[in-house]
């Protein structure tokens, strides 16, 4: 299951315990807080706590003190400068943490992100669960024959379930082995030994903070249909998180970031020369053949 009854417990316990606060915060967000996103078959993300607002960034913009001595609109109005001049400074003022459960497979690719702070669950000090991702079977895809780092179209059914059932049988053995290695009137071998036998997919948990610059980074990369599936969809769950944190802020990323596509100067040569009139093929564009690829993808994307 995605959460045990004690994190439950102690979910309900912080909501039941309100705090009294001077700074500012955000309503929206605040409805959500603590509360679990559920992913994948047992794997969730909710907000432990956060700091700032879009105001922060406003503030922290105008170099000022106070908040509202501006217009709604022109507040909007500057933090989409800002993040389409790409000015990151004021969004740094922000920060968030996460408490997140995902697959250590997920977890390697997210670890990539180091401008974070991360405090992981410890199998050197505890038992780890016997939870394992096992995906659904239209994710069970082919290997990608254009994206060395991709999949392609999911397996036929036969197929698809044949791999589940090694994925389970391997996941269950080998979490089988740990446990008798553990076994303190066995083998009693010590966790962060017995620890390198689990496989991949097996779950962990860890707490993540980061600033909001940062934060749309990873988005961005993560939020990207070029992303793997399994940590898409923890991005995807952590923009409806940001959509209530910082609404303005988030419509200013999804329209300059998540729905934009930066062109090259040579994409830039090339499509004035189309607009002036010239039928320019990729023989004669300067571009390679992916660049070619890539700008035409954008420009007849409905």
């Amino acid at each position: 299951m995605p959460l045990t009854s004690e994190q439950r417990q102690e979910i309900e316990a912080q909501r039941l315990s309100p705090a009294t606060t001077s700074r500012p915060t955000v309503p929206a967000l605040e409805e959500v807080l603590f509360t679990p996103f559920e992913l994948l078959d047992h794997g969730f993300v909710r907000v432990v706590d956060y700091m700032g607002d879009d105001g922060a960034i406003v503030q922290a913009a105008r170099v000022s003190y106070g908040r509202g001595t501006k217009k709604v609109s022109e507040d909007s109005g500057l933090i989409r400068y800002l993040m389409r001049h790409r000015h990151s400074t004021p969004f740094e003022m922000c920060e968030i943490k996460f408490h997140v459960k995902l697959p250590v497979f997920v977890a390697r690719q997210w670890i990539r992100h180091r401008m974070a702070n991360v405090n992981e669950y410890s199998a050197r000090y505890s038992i780890l669960d016997r939870e394992f991702y096992l995906p659904s079977l239209e994710q069970v895809a082919a290997q990608s024959q254009s994206n060395r780092q991709g999949r392609a179209d999911a397996l036929p059914a036969e197929k698809a379930e044949e791999v589940l059932d090694l994925l389970r049988q391997d996941a269950s053995r080998c979490y089988d082995h740990y446990e008798e290695m553990l076994d303190p009137e066995g083998i009693g071998l010590a966790r962060e030994l017995a620890r390198m036998n689990l496989t991949l997919n097996t779950y962990t948990q860890w707490y993540w903070k980061i600033d909001l610059h940062n934060f749309l980074h990873f988005l961005s990369l993560r939020a990207d249909p070029h992303a793997q599936y399994e940590i898409r969809v923890y991005a995807e769950a952590m923009i409806e998180i940001l959509r209530r944190w910082v609404p303005v802020t988030c419509a200013a990323f999804e329209e300059y970031r998540l729905g934009a596509f930066n062109f090259s100067a040579g994409m830039l040569r090339v499509l004035r020369r189309q607009l002036a009139g010239e039928a320019v093929t990729q023989a004669d564009s300067g571009l390679s053949r992916r660049e070619w690829d890539e700008m035409q993808a954008v420009l007849k994307a409905d």
